[in-house]
């Protein structure tokens, strides 16, 4: 079979390793005492959830990696994804290491999760124009519907380098912010990593598209059991690997600008933590009750399935029309 007709096997292999790893990883996480610690500044109806599993993300990718391997058939684009989300995956289990199993609170210090991230997604940013065939254009998305034209940019490798690493660790990190209730980044996650599965056979990239489908499964896999109320959380170890994912693939088919549509949920949750940080630096007011941005809505009065539904729905019509964005634009 050739790349775009192993996308629905790599799904269907993703969603039933990610499943059956849930009855051996949830109870060993649990005896290996790895239970998450709840923010006493938080909403209160969280501190429930306290020692609940987490660094669940590891269910994830592991039926992201067998999907891979299986359906894959050592399709490079397909093996640079999964590299990235691994990558990404492995600092954050680090972190959660550190935090939940050694006992100290800050984890891996800022600096060096950020350096980590950065030299990742420099790597495949200079890998990826010449290594990986990708180039250096930046198509922008809706081009064609507002000037009737296809605009394209080229800044160049030493630009694009940069620009591609500010999108990977970006995505990463506002993946990372958003995972704060029950179900809520693995749920957005499903709608950004769909919308890439046709970007990444319009672009040519069949092996992207599988990876995407892959996640998908993946993370449908994970939410039979992280849905409200969760067993297992997928602490950084699953946020930084699926916002690493998504990046990487957006670098690949060209769709860098077009996931700040796809993705807007993350930058609308990642935008409130700037502009609540601004604010109280500036002016010494918070703008919102607390961040992120699905704290707020919890603490003036939403249920959290309810924040946890409208976010997964603006995450659907963001994914369609980010997805629209990037047809216009090519």
């Amino acid at each position: 079979m050739t790349m775009d007709q192993q996308i629905i096997p790599a799904f269907i292999v993703a969603l039933a390793v990610t499943l059956a790893l849930g009855p051996v990883a949830i109870p060993l996480l649990r005896r290996l005492k790895l239970g998450q610690s709840i923010r006493n500044d938080g909403p209160a109806r969280h501190f429930s959830k306290a020692g609940t599993p987490t660094m669940g993300g590891v269910m994830i990718l592991g039926g992201l990696t067998a999907a891979v391997l299986v359906a894959g058939r050592g399709d490079i684009d397909a093996l640079v994804v999964l590299g990235v989300a691994l990558g990404f995956g492995l600092i954050g289990f680090l972190d959660d290491f550190i935090k939940v199993a050694l006992k100290r609170s800050l984890g891996l210090r800022a600096r060096e999760k950020l350096l980590g991230q950065l030299l990742l997604a420099a790597l495949l940013g200079a890998l990826a124009p010449v290594v990986l065939d990708r180039g250096t254009v930046i198509t922008v998305p809706f081009a064609v519907l507002v000037t009737g034209n296809v605009v394209e940019l080229d800044p160049g490798p030493w630009l694009y380098i940069l620009f591609s690493t500010v999108v990977v660790v970006g995505a990463a990190n506002a993946v990372n912010l958003t995972d704060g209730l029950d179900g809520l980044a693995s749920g957005i996650t499903v709608a950004a990593a769909a919308a890439f599965i046709p970007i990444g056979l319009l672009a040519d990239r069949p092996g992207v598209a599988l990876t995407m489908a892959a996640l998908v499964g993946g993370c449908l896999g994970f939410l039979f059991y992280n849905r409200h109320p969760a067993k297992v959380f997928m602490g950084d170890t699953g946020s930084l690997a699926l916002g690493g994912a998504l990046g990487a693939a957006a670098v690949l088919t060209g769709g860098e600008l077009a996931l700040l549509v796809i993705g807007g949920v993350f930058v609308l949750e990642t935008l409130s933590v700037i502009l609540q940080v601004f604010s109280f630096q500036v002016f010494g007011r918070r703008i919102l009750r607390m961040s992120p941005l699905h704290h707020h809505f919890e603490l003036v009065g939403w249920s959290e399935t309810g924040v946890v539904r409208a976010f997964w729905l603006a995450a659907v019509l963001f994914a369609g029309l980010g997805w629209i964005g990037f047809i216009t634009g090519n």
